[in-house]
C-alpha cells in the first residue's frame, strides 16, 4: 500500500507539472519543425538534463542501482526497438498526444484523450499477452544485438579502460551540459520560464520514481526491476485493473496513471480551465483510434514511450533507450511531414 500511495503522489505531481508547462515531446518537435517555437523542445531537453543528473547522483550516492532498472537490456531487438519507436512517434502525431499527455488532457476534460488511452491500453495488452503477442515475439527475434554493456557509461568505461563510477558521472555531466546549453541558451522570456520550471520539476520526478521503487515497499527477498515514469504498459494494466480489481491488485504503474490524471484534474479545476471537449469530425476520431493503437503496439516493441524511454530510460544511460528515443523522434518527424503533405494536397483540391 505504501508503494501505491507513493505512485499516486508521484503521478499527481507529474500531472500538475505537465499540465502547468504543457509538457510534451510532440509539441517540442512540432514547434521546432513547423512553428519555429523552440520553447517546448527546450523544455524537454531540460527535463532530460535534470533527470540524468539527479538519477546519476542517486546512483553515485548508492541510493539506487540503475543496473537493475527496467530499461537496462543486456540483449534487445534493434529492429523491434526502432520499428516500435517509429510507430509510437507516428501514433503521437495521429493522436496529437502521447500516453502521458493524453492522461493530462483527460484530467482537463478532453474526451478525445479517453479514446486514445483506451485504444493505447488495449493495444498494449494485446501486444504483451493477447492476439498481437505472437507478432511481437516474432519481431523481437529480428536484429537482436548484445552490446558489450547495457548502458553508455559502462560501455565507455570498458572502451577507455576506466572505472565505471567516475565514467558515469562525467558522461552524465557532459550530456546534461549539452542539453542544458540547448535548453537555456536563448534568454528565457516570462512565458518560457514556467515551461522550463515545470520541465525541471519533471526531471526531478524521474529520479524520485527510481528512488521510490527502490525503497518504498521493497521486498529484499523478491527484488523487482526499478521503474520510474512510464505510461504504455501501466495504461494497459490500469484497464485490466478497472475490469478485474477483485482478482488483480493495483500496483505502482496503475497508481501512477491514476495519480497523473487526478493531478491534472486538480490543477484544471483550480485554474478554472476544466472543460469538456470532444471530436469535431469523424476523421479526427479515426485518427485518434489509429494513433492509440500505434502507440500501444509500438510502445511495447520499443520497450517504453517518449517518457519511459525518452526521460526515465535516458536518465539511466541505457543504450536501448537512446535507440528508442531516436526512433520516436524520427517517427514524429515522419508523421509531421506526412501531415504537411496531406494539408498541401487538400489545399490544392
Amino acid at each position: 500500500m505504501e508503494k501505491i500511495t507513493a505512485g499516486l503522489l508521484l503521478g499527481a505531481a507529474f500531472g500538475m507539472a505537465a499540465r502547468w508547462g504543457r509538457f510534451c515531446l510532440l509539441r517540442g518537435v512540432r514547434g521546432q519543425l513547423k512553428d519555429q517555437d523552440s520553447a517546448p523542445l527546450r523544455a524537454f531537453a531540460l527535463a532530460m538534463a535534470v533527470a540524468l543528473l539527479a538519477s546519476q547522483a542517486l546512483q553515485a550516492l548508492g541510493s539506487v542501482d540503475l543496473a537493475t532498472a527496467l530499461p537496462m537490456r543486456a540483449q534487445f531487438s534493434l529492429v523491434g526497438v526502432l520499428l516500435g519507436g517509429l510507430l509510437f512517434g507516428l501514433g503521437m502525431v495521429l493522436a496529437n498526444s502521447c500516453g502521458a499527455r493524453a492522461l493530462v488532457l483527460l484530467g482537463g476534460g478532453n474526451l478525445r484523450s479517453l479514446v486514445v488511452l483506451v485504444c493505447l491500453g488495449l493495444a498494449a495488452q494485446a501486444t504483451l499477452t493477447g492476439v498481437l503477442a505472437p507478432l511481437r515475439a516474432q519481431l523481437q527475434t529480428l536484429g537482436v544485438v548484445s552490446p558489450p554493456a547495457p548502458d553508455l557509461a559502462q560501455a565507455l568505461a570498458q572502451w577507455l579502460g576506466t572505472a565505471q563510477a567516475p565514467t558515469a558521472l562525467w558522461t552524465a555531466g557532459l550530456l546534461a551540459l549539452a542539453l542544458a546549453w540547448f535548453a537555456l541558451r536563448p534568454a528565457p522570456s516570462r512565458n518560457t520560464l514556467p515551461v522550463l520550471a515545470s520541465a525541471a520539476v519533471i526531471g526531478l520526478l524521474v529520479a524520485a520514481g527510481w528512488w521510490i521503487t527502490a525503497h518504498v515497499g521493497a521486498d529484499p527477498f523478491d527484488p523487482l526491476p526499478l521503474t520510474s515514469l512510464s505510461f504504455v504498459a501501466p495504461t494497459g494494466d490500469s484497464l485490466l485493473y478497472l475490469m478485474l480489481s477483485t482478482g488483480r491488485p493495483a500496483d505502482f504503474g496503475v497508481a501512477l496513471v491514476a495519480g497523473t490524471c487526478l493531478g491534472a484534474l486538480a490543477l484544471a479545476l483550480a485554474g478554472k480551465t476544466f472543460r469538456i471537449e470532444s471530436f469535431s469530425s469523424t476523421p479526427r476520431l479515426l485518427a485518434a483510434i489509429a494513433g492509440g493503437v500505434c502507440m500501444g503496439f509500438g510502445g511495447v516493441l520499443a520497450l517504453g514511450c517518449s517518457i519511459g524511454q525518452g526521460l526515465a530510460g535516458f536518465s539511466s544511460l541505457a543504450l536501448a533507450s537512446f535507440a528508442a528515443l531516436a526512433a520516436i523522434v524520427a517517427g514524429i518527424a515522419l508523421g509531421l511531414a506526412a501531415e504537411r503533405q496531406l494539408s498541401h494536397y487538400k489545399e490544392a483540391q
